[in-house]
């Protein structure tokens, strides 16, 4: 059985700062952090289909700190695809970008592939957290 995560957050920014903060490898480096020490995760990700990246952090005693991944879907500035593997577990996130008027962006995350409940639990943990780090880059 596959589980799947869906979250929804508002930003007020424009659909195409949103996107930027989405694809650009230093924006993402610095809202997709290590959830335990804070530091920044660095990537070599790119908005091109097919392109094979990776996230890189520390280890930990529970975790290698890598996640391995390959875009999937580039649709700028609305869709954004690509899988997310890490501690055993491989995934298909995708990004949902709508203009909701007045200034505000509604940004739909779908993770799809979760194998079990403490996994869905701990995608939506860091999500969730991400998606304040998320906030303080749209505001520089």
């Amino acid at each position: 059985m596959s589980l799947t995560l869906n979250l929804d957050f508002q930003y007020k920014t424009s659909i195409g700062k949103l996107w930027f903060a989405l694809t650009d490898s230093s924006k993402l480096a610095k809202w997709v952090v290590n959830i335990h020490s804070g530091e920044p995760m660095e990537n070599n990700f790119k908005p091109v289909v097919g392109h094979r990246f990776q996230f890189r952090t520390q280890p930990s005693e529970w975790w290698d700190g890598i996640v391995e991944g390959e875009v999937l879907t580039v649709d700028e500035p609305n869709r954004l695809s690509y899988s997310w593997a890490s501690g055993g577990e491989k995934h298909t996130v995708t990004w949902t970008l709508q203009d909701a008027g007045d200034g505000r962006v509604n940004l739909h995350l779908e993770q799809t592939g979760i194998s079990n409940e403490p996994a869905l639990n701990g995608a939506k943990y860091g999500w969730s957290k991400w998606s304040g780090e998320l906030e303080k880059v749209l505001e520089l």
